[in-house]
């Protein structure tokens, strides 16, 4: 039987074929003989036939994620055949896209795939990392503490990401009552302003006419003001959620002083926190770097690591590639080449991922009280330029008129 696969070759690039074998486990381990690491794989007819499947279930979150692996944990260690335990967690699924995936999964074991074969079929959901622990826990024996290890894995991200959009959520909410103030007052309060200038007849500061002339262009010309603003968000959203976007924001937030520092932070914590679990499975180095390259989204931290490969293959160690560029934190390249030297990488790599996630936890519950007396401050001081703009007039006009009496 024919299976096509996307994999990575021992110098990190992408490969796409296709190769006979008698099941896509033998395809994978001739594959993982001549150093090319599967990244998907499954047959020519099923890759076609499930595309529909993947468009059903894009939205899976990563808690469902960690939940499903929790619950199979827990099934698998109480001795429940695959097969069962997978039908009881379908039953239990409300979404439908999950049960859709379930249910695939499912089909897949009663053909007689191995779990991590199965999951393949759904590599939008399960990613490259889940399955690679999910086929080295299936190697050793040991699927039920590795299903714990990966919902361990994933809910720790998940909970991460969580923290950020929580911690993100009162300053945006104060962002736009700032916003609604400005508009407020350049709708509403300049133009009764421009009103009474107009009847003093007096002279004008230069910062006056000037949020006078916005006043103005903004009452007169809202209607395309509006909409343009609207599309410009739009597209700048969608900008950043592409590739060239992303890493383009990326690198300019690690270029800031303090923000950097937290950008790469967060990083060095994921990349530790995957290596550390990929190599604690006993998953060989060069695929547990193949692994985490696609776990991360950054052009920089994706050279990194395929420089980190490129050190591997050479017979360097891995801290040498992470020493270089900046983009890990000194520290824990130090930690690093310890547990090198030492034999203990895995552990380290763990060590130092819990402590940076600590840190970061730290980091993200601040991260609110940073930003909101920096939103106050600007609100101030844009609100002092206003009202001394157009007090500003009435007091010459008093003081001349004082003058002339």
């Amino acid at each position: 039987m024919n299976y096509a696969y996307e994999a990575y070759d021992a110098k990190g690039s992408l490969k796409r074929g296709t190769i006979e074998a008698a099941s896509s486990e033998e395809a994978t381990e001739l594959l993982r003989a001549k150093s090319i690491f599967v990244t998907s794989i499954g047959t020519e007819q099923s890759k076609s036939k499930s595309s529909k499947a993947r468009a059903r279930s894009k939205k899976i979150s990563a808690k469902t994620i960690a939940m499903f692996a929790r619950e199979l944990s827990v099934l698998v260690s109480t001795g429940t055949p695959l097969v069962d335990a997978i039908a009881s967690l379908e039953r239990q699924a409300k979404d439908e896209a999950w049960i859709t995936v379930l249910g695939n999964v499912q089909r897949k074991l009663e053909e007689g795939d191995s779990l991590n074969a199965a999951l393949q079929s759904h590599s939008e959901v399960f990613d490259a990392v889940f399955r690679s622990l999910v086929s080295a826990g299936e190697s050793s024996g040991h699927l039920d503490s590795m299903l714990n290890r990966i919902a361990v894995l994933t809910r720790r991200q998940a909970q991460i990401q969580a923290n950020l959009m929580g911690a993100m959520i009162y300053p945006i909410l104060l962002t736009g009552i700032s916003l609604v103030v400005l508009g407020v007052m350049i709708g509403v309060v300049l133009p009764r302003f421009s009103g009474l200038f107009e009847t003093l007849d007096t002279p004008l500061p230069t910062t006056t006419k000037i949020l006078m002339w916005i006043s103005d262009l903004v009452r007169g010309y809202w209607w395309g003001i509006i909409p343009a603003i609207t599309v410009g968000v739009v597209m700048l959203v969608k900008w950043l959620r592409g590739e060239s976007g992303a890493n383009s924001l990326g690198n300019i937030v690690l270029k800031l002083p303090k923000i950097g520092e937290i950008y790469r932070a967060f990083y060095t914590a994921r990349i530790t926190r995957l290596m550390g679990t990929l190599l604690e499975a006993h998953v060989p180095m060069l695929e547990s770097i193949h692994l985490t390259r696609e776990s991360v989204s950054h052009q920089s931290y994706q050279q990194l690591l395929d420089n980190a490969e490129q050190a591997v293959t050479k017979g360097k160690q891995v801290s040498e590639a992470f020493d270089q560029g900046g983009l890990i934190v000194p520290s824990v390249c130090e930690a690093i080449r310890n547990g090198e030297q030492s034999g203990r990488l895995a552990e380290v790599l763990n060590n130092v991922s819990d402590y940076l996630d600590e840190e970061n936890e730290t980091v993200v519950r601040s991260i609110s009280s940073i930003i909101e007396p920096v939103i106050m401050i600007a609100l101030g001081i844009f609100v002092g330029i206003v009202a001394i703009s157009m007090f500003l007039p009435l007091f010459d006009l008093t003081a001349s008129a004082g003058g002339g009496a």
